[in-house]
């Protein structure tokens, strides 16, 4: 007897990851971490680099080893302009050449390392990468985000961690609705997803979920304004670098804030995730209170990421995901994606042509509505007096 095609069992695909390291710009976190006065080691796309800012205060990034006898450039001393080896004293400047030898009468003509394009934007370091090792483009940029140069929005809360899987793994999040509700206990009501360029977007409209205030208040009032939902456009502006312009609605005001969820990869098997929140000031948020808030939504947010952290850890990675009529566009983001993978000669208009998919969440809607109506009437039962 032969299987139907409805019988046979779905075989999960998952290719070699490439040993390649997505083009563009990459965050390296807060800009002011790096200017110290010290040579910083940072282990990046495969290797180690040593970051380091001269006394005219740009932030230099170069190869960590130096080319004359392998010492460590990060575990050297910054001098002037330079970063001195501590092996034999070698001065490398941020443009990847030596400039001096202390002991030697000339520098070697082919005495040069390779220097890292940087950029400072917004108070954050970014550093561009690209496997052919081209420049720029000045097309290819991230937005300024204008709240995080004002005085009238907080400081950054930052926070950093290492995650062993691979990088994809984090994006795929751009068109995961489902795991908003089941992993972090959120309610989406609205979910759209727009690829264009080197752009991928995500926007999304939820509610509170009853239930999970209920529990996380232990079944009394938490005190202060009752949250109503949020609505959320996050959008990657290249690999890794998102944006997230979120606002949280209270009753009586509008919380806003940006997001920033961004990461650099390791090697293929591990990137340094980051997160970053502002939180702007206003009448019914005074600087003080904005601060402290911003505090607790960067402990929201760390918790939030630890949570998709776990389920990594425990996942296999799947080429070919098998999905439902609500689901996104798992596919469709993947090309999106490719196109930083591959040369810029090879990326294809299936890659960067404009994309738009808006779930119906109708049934999701409905599902969650009872599953969170039920979770309530279990609390009230648990909480009545016997």
């Amino acid at each position: 007897m032969t299987a139907t095609e409805s019988d046979a069992v779905r075989a999960i695909e998952a290719e070699a990851i490439s040993s390649r390291f997505a083009r563009g710009w990459h965050c390296l976190g807060l800009a002011e971490k790096y200017k110290d006065g010290k040579p910083h080691t940072v282990h990046a796309f495969g290797q180690k680099l040593v970051v380091f800012t001269g006394a005219d205060g740009k932030t230099n990034v170069l190869d960590g080893y130096c080319r004359h006898m392998g010492g460590d450039l990060s575990q050297g001393t910054v001098k002037g302009n330079e970063i001195a080896c501590p092996f034999h004293d070698w001065r490398w400047g941020g443009d990847g050449r030596c400039k001096q030898i202390p002991y030697s009468r000339r520098v070697p003509l082919r005495a040069r390392t390779a220097s890292w394009p940087t950029m400072e934007q917004d108070r954050l370091l970014f550093v561009w990468n690209d496997p052919e090792g081209n420049k720029p483009p000045e097309d290819v940029t991230i937005p300024l985000i204008a709240g995080a140069t004002r005085d009238d929005w907080t400081d950054w809360r930052w926070t950093e961690q290492i995650v062993h899987t691979n990088a994809r793994e984090v994006i795929d999040n751009v068109v995961d609705m489902a795991h908003f509700f089941y992993i972090h206990q959120s309610f989406p009501t609205y979910f759209k997803n727009i690829f264009e360029k080197q752009t991928a977007t995500q926007i999304m409209k939820g509610v509170t979920r009853e239930d999970s205030r209920r529990q996380r208040e232990g079944g009394g009032g938490g005190g202060g304004p009752r949250m109503l939902g949020n609505t959320s456009v996050a959008s990657y502006h290249g690999p890794s670098f998102m944006i997230d312009e979120l606002t949280y609605h209270y009753e009586g005001y509008d919380l806003n804030s940006v997001l920033i969820n961004c990461h650099y990869p390791i090697d293929e098997n591990s990137f340094s995730l980051h997160s970053g929140i502002i939180v702007q000031h206003s009448d019914k948020l005074p600087a003080e209170a904005a601060e402290a808030t911003a505090q607790k939504l960067s402990e929201f947010i760390l918790l939030g990421f630890q949570q998709d952290v776990e389920i990594w850890k425990n996942k296999t990675r799947i080429d070919n995901p098998l999905l439902c009529e609500e689901d996104g566009p798992v596919y469709q983001l993947r090309r999106w994606y490719q196109q930083f993978y591959v040369d810029v000669a090879d990326v294809q208009p299936e890659m960067t042509d404009r994309f738009e998919f808006e779930i119906d969440t109708t049934r999701p809607v409905e599902s969650w509505k009872k599953e969170v109506e039920e979770n309530l009437a279990r609390l009230d039962a648990a909480e009545a007096p016997a």
